[in-house]
């Protein structure tokens, strides 16, 4: 069920992070590079065919966890921020598919019947992960990034921005399907009738604001890393 799956992407990715920080000091960074760009790449490649969404945001935490790894050494404070804004960008993905009870892309094709909010709050949310401004999942790419330039490691800078450009592409197929297609109907109305929602989502708004629109407070943020 997608709650397990939640779990596993969120909570289970708290342990190996902080024995990661805590031995930051004493790992090899030519080991570190290597794992986190292969990470970033596997996330990215294996998650393309993906139709199921829970195997795309298991792609999608292996390919974070590349970027949350290759900066341990140069800056561990890095880590645990680009840990959290996972961490709540995911939980809000997951709690907003569970209230659509999506496990399939196509499933999202007639989201936009059930509740348009919830369809640009996935939205919002995915172009998040996938790191584009001005959203908040910018903001720890680009301080990695920033960290790897100003410690010499262009190439890997690049290589890791180009890899980022995978996971987004198949969080554009998700966007695409849920925003941008109608599902095909036989009648002339396309709403559906409107059922009374058991789901609670009284937290989705307030995830979805966090994981979307903080990165004005960048600054602040730079300040308890450095």
């Amino acid at each position: 069920p997608l709650s397990s799956g939640m779990i596993l992407l969120t909570w289970q990715k708290i342990a190996p992070t902080s024995l990661l920080y805590q031995i930051s000091p004493s790992l090899n960074m030519k080991i570190l590079i290597i794992l986190g760009l292969a990470s970033t790449m596997l996330g990215g490649w294996g998650g393309l065919n993906q139709t199921h969404l829970r195997k795309i945001l298991a792609y999608s935490s292996i390919a974070h966890m590349g970027w949350m790894t290759i900066i341990a050494l140069i800056n561990p404070s890095l880590t645990l921020l680009n840990l959290i804004i996972y961490i709540i960008a995911t939980l809000t993905l997951f709690l907003m598919l569970n209230f659509a009870s999506a496990t399939k892309i196509n499933s999202l094709t007639n989201l936009w019947n059930k509740s348009t909010p919830m369809t640009m709050a996935i939205l919002l949310t995915l172009l998040s992960l996938g790191g584009l401004p001005p959203l908040t999942g910018f903001m720890p790419k680009w301080l990695i990034l920033q960290e790897l330039v100003s410690n010499s490691n262009i190439t890997m800078a690049i290589l890791m921005a180009m890899s980022a450009l995978l996971n987004l592409f198949f969080y554009m197929r998700i966007i695409y399907a849920s925003t941008l297609t109608m599902f095909p109907t036989t009648n002339n109305s396309k709403l559906q009738w409107s059922h009374p929602q058991t789901k609670t989502i009284n937290i989705i708004p307030t995830l979805t604001i966090i994981s979307s629109l903080f990165l004005p407070l960048s600054p602040m943020f730079i300040s308890l890393t450095y």
